[in-house]
């Protein structure tokens, strides 16, 4: 049966454990939502891909700066979901080092410290390639409701989000960004 003390120890070293719990929680549902972004812009090129050899000339370069543009978000979803990984490794090793520090009676809150310092470091790295990635694809294409307007006042049967094409196809609904900053000078 185990003495008193070391039931305090326990109870002392998950008290300490429970913030980069919680932390260690957050981290995991900012790698879901990096891991599924990371999907959507794979699939979406695998599906510009599939549809290559049916664009014609002006969709091909529409589809290469779509490629390019996913290619460099894809890069940037990447590096924030290993850096977060990261930062989810070292809140366990906080978790660690609080255990030892107070099983073994050494003093290392240095190292806990230390090592919480590099998880915010990785966090902040991660989460600034997310909000890159994010920026890229918010000002990579262009919605203009008013064409999706013209277009049923001339009586176009509406697009079905399951017959939708999956490669660009230069429709004025969504332009590259390019085109939307002439439009607007």
């Amino acid at each position: 049966m185990p003495s008193p003390g070391s039931a305090l120890l326990v109870q002392q070293a998950i008290q300490l454990s429970v913030a980069p719990v919680f932390l260690l929680t957050g981290i995991a549902a900012l790698l879901g939502v990096m891991a599924n972004r990371l999907a959507r812009i794979i699939d979406r090129a695998r599906a510009v891909g599939r549809e290559w050899d049916a664009l014609d000339a002006e969709a091909v370069e529409a589809a290469r700066q779509e490629v390019a543009s996913l290619e460099r978000r894809r890069h940037l979803a990447s590096w924030s979901i290993n850096c977060c990984t990261g930062a989810a490794l070292l809140v366990c090793t906080v978790i660690v080092t609080l255990f030892i520090e107070e099983f073994l009676g050494a003093d290392l809150k240095w190292l806990a410290g230390a090592q919480f310092i590099a998880t915010m470091f990785a966090l902040i790295t991660g989460l600034s390639c997310f909000l890159a990635e994010v920026y890229i694809a918010t000002h990579a294409s262009r919605i203009d409701a008013q064409v999706f307007d013209s277009r049923r006042a001339a009586g176009s049967p509406p697009a079905s989000l399951h017959n939708a094409p999956a490669a660009p196809r230069a429709t004025p609904c969504v332009r590259q960004h390019t085109d939307a900053l002439e439009t607007r000078n």
